[in-house]
């Protein structure tokens, strides 16, 4: 049983992709996150900016965790950036159970060139204290690689304090 879970949402792959490939690189277990609104294609792309901008939030879908939420040494937050927003799917969850995280990394992706680190403090507003690492993943080869291995030893560096 890892001390260390993966949540994330991914609309489109790439956030799965890369906290797949977080989590395996620690060891860790995943969860996937999931809402009942359909999401697909540029419709559901469209709905996603406006949740976003919104700031709307519903229902999340069943999801089970190996230990309660406050147990893990470490629960890294994937999400997809949002009309400069995480996404509606994280902002439920943070809303619901942000509480009860105490240690938290958060792993954004994106496709524009802009960062969005301002998105880093939106979600600590859910959460007791401030995230321990982050890191924002631009789809394709410019700068992925590099920012995921600098994610990564922030988070190796936290697990062996």
């Amino acid at each position: 049983m890892s001390d260390v879970l993966c949540m994330y949402y991914s609309r489109t792959g790439n956030t799965k992709k890369a906290m797949l490939e977080i989590a395996a690189e620690l060891g860790a277990e995943t969860v996937e996150l999931r809402d009942a609104v359909e999401r697909s294609g540029w419709q559901g792309w469209l709905r996603c900016g406006l949740d976003a901008m919104k700031k709307t939030t519903g229902p999340l879908s069943h999801y089970e965790t190996e230990r309660p939420l406050s147990e893990y040494r470490l629960v890294i937050l994937g999400t997809p950036v949002w009309a400069g927003r995480c996404s509606s799917v994280m902002r439920t969850f943070l809303k619901e159970h942000g509480g009860e995280l105490e240690r938290v990394a958060y792993v954004l992706t994106r496709s524009s060139e802009n960062r969005h680190q301002e998105v880093w403090d939106q979600m600590d507003l859910y959460v007791p204290g401030t995230h321990r690492a982050a890191a924002s993943l631009r789809s394709g080869p410019v700068g992925y690689d590099f920012w995921k291995v600098e994610f990564l030893r922030q988070v190796k560096e936290f697990l062996a304090e």
